[in-house]
């Protein structure tokens, strides 16, 4: 069972005594622990009702995180030079775009065609033609340079919150 299984287990929880018979708080911990904005992206997908949709998130966590993932962005999009120099001022918005397609495509990529299945039963259970089977949507809205940006900075968002995972773990270990 990998870190985000015992995380959500543990959010779902009706038993969070913490001693040598119970360990569902062990993973909250460990994230709390190993904290950076890889815990405030676990808070947010697996806590704040993005996976489960049983209950509505906290919506807090998700401004903030949109807030520090805008000024993340921004950072990476002028380091990796996006735009000229002289128009810095002018990027902020595609920035921004960025940012918000990169996080939501993160949060729910599924094809919205299929429901991520990959397969449409109107069509007599064959293949998606939307997103070819794999089940992943397409970042709509944008221009393809965008979106070759947008894909970029989910792929950072996966590792930040890998990363954050294999730390919460390794806390996870040496608790045991």
């Amino acid at each position: 069972m990998g870190f985000a299984d015992r995380y959500i287990a543990s959010i779902g929880s009706s038993n969070l005594l913490d001693d040598a018979l119970h360990h569902q708080t062990e993973p909250l911990a460990a994230a709390a622990l190993a904290g950076d904005i890889g815990a405030l992206l676990c808070r947010v997908k697996y806590a704040d009702g993005t996976i489960n949709r049983q209950f509505e998130g906290n919506q807090q966590n998700l401004a903030q995180l949109l807030r520090i993932w805008i000024a993340a962005v921004a950072e990476k999009g002028k380091a990796r030079f996006w735009v000229k120099s002289s128009d810095l001022q002018l990027a902020y918005p595609l920035f921004k775009r960025v940012a918000e397609a990169s996080l939501a495509h993160w949060l729910d990529s599924h094809c919205k065609k299929c429901a991520g299945t990959g397969v449409t039963a109107l069509m007599g259970n064959r293949q998606c033609t939307a997103c070819k089977g794999s089940g992943t949507g397409e970042i709509t809205g944008m221009r393809e340079y965008e979106k070759k940006l947008a894909l970029d900075m989910v792929s950072e968002l996966t590792a930040l919150c890998d990363s954050h995972a294999r730390r919460a773990n390794a806390k996870l270990r040496t608790a045991d």
